[in-house]
């Protein structure tokens, strides 16, 4: 996958060419992997959804809050994701994937969609008690190992409205709807996400924006739930799928 977004738009064009007629594969006997396994960049978003910030009793931000994943922390559909036997405070947080297709630095707004190939699903799964109370340890508490649920399709963004906006997000737990929102109500949209942070930092095809959670994610609930071992959790977005992952626990 990542070969074919370096290859660019003619790349793409050509696969399509190449798969135009062919049966779909039955999924029953397919192993996910993660949509792209070894993303160059893997950049989250957090506090994107005004509801969210405000059950961190954060007022609205004025610029994207950035933290960056670990590749070694991403696992694909219907993969385990484990529950570290350090901390019971594994928690779910259902999230649009943007995929760059184009490089790029001091992108501008008006032209950030175009370096976006397209979008998946992504569980920003994370270990609140490293998060929120070892001193705010956004790294650690977000990267545990395999803790980064990713897929399981890629859509291309001509298939769905500019910059992903619009669709309904839902994440559910057992069959339990626990967040449900839609990618309209972002605070940065897809394009000001690009712009801001290709001030700083250069864009590569294959990179990965994590665009952000909305509210009723478990720790802010009273009282707090966290995933437990067999537990399902499932996060859909509307024209780009559904991706399901069982919660077991680490083994030792």
């Amino acid at each position: 996958m990542l070969s074919l977004l370096r290859a660019g738009k003619d790349g793409m064009a050509n696969a399509a060419k190449l798969t135009a007629g062919s049966s779909a594969m039955d999924p029953a006997g397919l192993q996910y992997l993660p949509v792209i396994p070894d993303p160059p960049k893997i950049v989250c978003v957090g506090l994107n959804y005004q509801d969210h910030a405000e059950e961190n009793k954060l007022n609205k931000q004025e610029f994207p809050t950035f933290f960056g994943r670990f590749n070694s922390t991403l696992v694909g559909h219907q993969q385990p994701i484990p529950r570290p036997f350090l901390s019971d405070t594994l928690d779910y947080e259902g999230e649009m994937a943007v995929i760059i297709g184009k490089a790029g630095r001091h992108i501008s707004i008006a032209n950030a969609l175009e370096h976006v190939a397209g979008y998946s699903v992504f569980n920003d799964a994370s270990v609140r008690a490293y998060q929120m109370e070892k001193g705010q340890q956004w790294t650690l508490g977000k990267n545990f190992d395999n803790t980064g649920a990713f897929g399981p399709d890629f859509v291309t963004a001509d298939e769905l409205p500019p910059g992903g906006k619009g669709l309904r997000l839902t994440t559910r737990l057992n069959g339990q709807t626990m967040q449900s929102a839609t990618t309209a109500d972002l605070i940065f949209d897809v394009a000001t996400l690009i712009a801001c942070l290709t001030e700083a930092v250069r864009l590569e095809a294959g990179d990965v924006i994590v665009s952000g959670t909305p509210a009723g994610a478990g720790f802010f609930r009273k009282p707090k739930l966290f995933m437990q071992p067999g537990d399902v959790c499932e996060v859909e977005i509307e024209g780009i799928g559904l991706l399901r992952n069982t919660i077991i626990d680490e083994p030792r």
